[in-house]
């Protein structure tokens, strides 16, 4: 496997997390909005992952192919988001008989995002990032050692 391939492997796993981060943060920005666009309250947004294959599928089937997946070289390619999606869990409904949005018994349709689990996934996504910039700075390190060899 060479060098660039694992800078680009941990990179998409980057660019994952950091997108991960950021609908994490939409979630917890919109955790009291009542009304959207489509006059319905906000609905958790989560990410769909999918390996990102380093080869067609059909490179895989030759033996040749296979031969080179056991020598390190048909490694996957990392990761990428395919769908942001929305939770279709049901909202959470609050008694606040004053608020604009309640309806005639006083209930308020709330989001359903629940900051406990947004907070978990937050330090789950954090620590991703933080495992993949370590596989990246080991990555360089080693290739830097490897430039060393030649001197």
């Amino acid at each position: 496997m060479s060098f660039f391939r694992s800078f680009n492997i941990s990179s998409s796993a980057l660019t994952a997390q950091r997108l991960r981060m950021d609908v994490i943060a939409q979630n917890i920005a919109n955790v009291n909005t009542t009304r959207t666009e489509d006059g319905t309250p906000y609905r958790r947004k989560t990410l769909v992952f999918q390996e990102r294959e380093s080869a067609p599928f059909s490179q895989y089937l030759s033996r040749a192919s296979r031969e080179r997946f056991l020598s390190g070289s048909g490694a996957g390619g990392g990761v990428r988001v395919t769908a942001i999606v929305e939770d279709p869990s049901p909202f959470r409904e609050v008694y606040d008989p004053g608020h604009p949005d309640a309806d005639e018994n006083g209930i308020v349709q709330m989001p359903n995002v629940d900051i406990i689990t947004e907070m978990v996934n937050m330090i789950s996504a954090t620590r991703a990032y933080e495992a993949n910039v370590t596989a990246l700075d080991a990555s360089k390190a080693m290739a830097s050692k490897a430039l060393e060899i030649g001197r």
